[in-house]
């Protein structure tokens, strides 16, 4: 089937039940709460569930796995220099000072910005996380090889420039008579800051097509944002990723650790005198974590049509960014059921969990059913208007409002839906969904 025969938008809708867990927290290890509905509800935000899935399905394809096994894919980082570098001592003989020298002022003559020369630490990142294809590195690192005699002399030239114009103190704006932007502006980016020598043409126009989001597909799919470079392409994304929340207010628990010293207790459990047991008392170290419970629900679209664009953007003709976004739209819905964010992993098996409920659905427009929880389950079923367990009360909310929406939107189609849970699954059987919701007993029976 192809994608004009299809809706334009896919819309993914999961509920998922997570105990004792912290998959994100603030500045202050806080877990992340919004107000809705009057209430406050424990969040899991669109930023960390994005960059799960979108990492997720990276290290799959990567590794010849799944849908996208093999294909070229993104990364977003700070250190395309000492990639580049890397690549240069490693793969073409260079010393590695005179690669990473030569990388970065490759790198930052062709218009990003690095961090202060004088910090070491931050010395050869960019300023900001570029999102670019994988082999970015390895295809600056070669054409700088190829080019090598080129480089070296505008190296130096640049370099000497950019340490004497260090030592001299710059003018202020109000003594040169021109604005501060108005002055950065003109300078071009090519040239990095003025004075500089410029960065031969080939040089750059290789940096720019090295970082260009060409066919790496996480980057058609999520899209980027380069301002740094006017000249380099952005891609808006395909994929919509909204916060995930509980369907039922937040409640927390501070949870009181110590933590044992082993050498501590071994000598403690073989003292020969009760002074020295007494020395041995007590805990290693002692502290408080706090951690969330809650039955989430979260959202997510694919707009095919974006993504088809930004595949043929990319230089790929119709029928390869057909394929591509066919084995995209496989891998999106795999990495929306089955990736989660990591933090905490080790300590409460977080990354475990699976859906209770996955549901999703083909119209002429994304469709977000958080509405069917602005009023937060009530698990009490002794209140006025308790539902009991809150993922039970979820399924039953989000299906009854899906029914309701079908029944009202003609565009709505091919709605399925997957459970992971006897007890839902007993829900689903209950319900009156033929004809216009399928049960499927896979992640891969979710895509049509």
């Amino acid at each position: 089937m192809t994608a004009d025969a299809r809706s334009p938008f896919l819309s993914l809708h999961l509920l998922e039940t997570l105990v004792a867990v912290l998959p994100v927290r603030d500045e202050n290890g806080q877990p992340k709460s919004l107000v809705y509905g009057g209430f406050e509800r424990h969040m899991i935000t669109s930023q960390a569930r994005r960059r799960a899935e979108r990492v997720y399905a990276r290290n799959r394809a990567n590794a010849g796995i799944g849908a996208l096994g093999g294909r070229s894919m993104g990364t977003r980082t700070r250190e395309w220099a000492l990639l580049t570098a890397a690549e240069l001592a490693s793969g073409h003989g260079w010393d590695k000072e005179e690669a990473l020298i030569t990388a970065r002022a490759v790198i930052e003559a062709s218009g990003l910005k690095f961090g202060d020369p004088a910090k070491k630490t931050v010395a050869n990142l960019t300023k900001v996380l570029i999102f670019a294809p994988a082999d970015a590195g390895t295809r600056i690192a070669r054409y700088i090889a190829a080019n090598a005699d080129e480089l070296r002399l505008w190296r130096d030239s640049y370099l000497a420039a950019q340490k004497k114009t260090a030592k001299k103190p710059r003018r202020s704006a109000a003594m040169s008579g021109e604005e501060p932007e108005k002055e950065e502006a003109e300078s071009g980016a090519a040239s990095g800051t003025a004075g500089l020598p410029a960065l031969p043409k080939g040089a750059r126009d290789a940096v720019l097509l090295a970082i260009a989001p060409r066919d790496a597909v996480d980057i058609a799919l999520y899209g980027r944002f380069l301002a740094e470079i006017a000249d380099s392409p952005n891609v808006d994304g395909a994929v919509q990723t909204s916060h995930a929340f509980t369907v039922q207010a937040a409640e927390q628990i501070e949870d009181f650790y110590a933590a044992a010293d082993d050498a501590k207790l071994d000598r403690r459990r073989n003292a020969l005198s009760f002074l020295d047991t007494a020395d041995d008392a007590g805990a290693g170290m002692t502290g408080y974590q706090s951690l969330i419970s809650g039955t989430f629900y979260r959202h997510a679209v694919l707009d095919r049509r974006q993504l088809r664009a930004n595949l043929r953007r990319a230089g790929m003709e119709a029928a390869e960014a057909e394929e591509a976004a066919t084995a995209a739209e496989e891998e999106f819905v795999h990495a929306f059921v089955e990736a989660f964010p990591e933090a905490k992993k080790n300590s409460t098996a977080s990354t475990g969990s699976l859906p209770a409920l996955v549901l999703a659905f083909e119209g002429e427009r994304p469709y977000n059913y958080s509405a069917a929880f602005q009023n937060p389950v009530d698990e009490n079923p002794e209140s006025d208007g308790g539902e009991g367990p809150a993922g039970q009360a979820a399924v039953r909310r989000l299906i009854r409002h899906h029914l309701f929406v079908s029944k009202r939107r003609e565009d709505l189609r091919s709605a399925r839906v997957l459970t992971y849970a006897p007890e839902i699954a007993d829900l689903l059987d209950a319900a009156e969904l033929t004809g216009v919701v399928d049960v499927v007993d896979s992640v891969k029976g979710l895509t049509p």
